[in-house]
């Protein structure tokens, strides 16, 4: 299968981008000419880390019967100081809310998108260091 993504300098700074019929704008900030009218290109591929991680996740917890949860993510990365900058180190936080939900499910939740699905994951942790953890309500568990 072959992906392609169509994209468009729009002046300045500013690309648009086309990625499966949805637009998104990039751009730089303004001490860089940009007029920050969108994001900076790398934090997107935090962004698509954290988004093919968590539709695994929900995919999957969907299949072992958990409901009834809240989840987010964040990521951390920090960055090399010389050119080509890079993510040296990304962290992401898999955080879970809710009543009486099953940390065995959760963690094998984690490492099947991690070490089998999320192909972003995958590519990135060739490039950089990946931490991984989980907090459920607040308490961090071993992944």
């Amino acid at each position: 299968m072959t992906t392609i993504v169509q994209t468009h300098w729009s002046g300045e700074m500013k690309f648009t981008a086309c990625v499966d019929g949805h637009e998104i704008v990039m751009d730089a900030d303004p001490e860089f000419g940009g007029s920050n009218e969108g994001p900076r290109p790398k934090p997107l591929l935090l962004a698509a880390l954290t988004g093919c991680a968590g539709m695994d996740i929900v995919s999957l917890l969907e299949k072992m019967k958990v409901k009834d949860y809240i989840f987010s993510m964040d990521a951390q990365a920090k960055t090399s100081s010389e050119h080509p900058v890079t993510y040296q180190t990304i962290t992401l936080f898999f955080n879970f809310q809710g009543k009486e939900l099953p940390p065995d499910k959760i963690r094998k939740a984690v490492n099947l998108s991690l070490e089998r699905y999320c192909g972003v994951y995958a590519m990135l942790k060739k490039a950089a260091n990946v931490i991984a953890k989980i907090t459920i309500n607040n308490q961090e568990i071993e992944l």
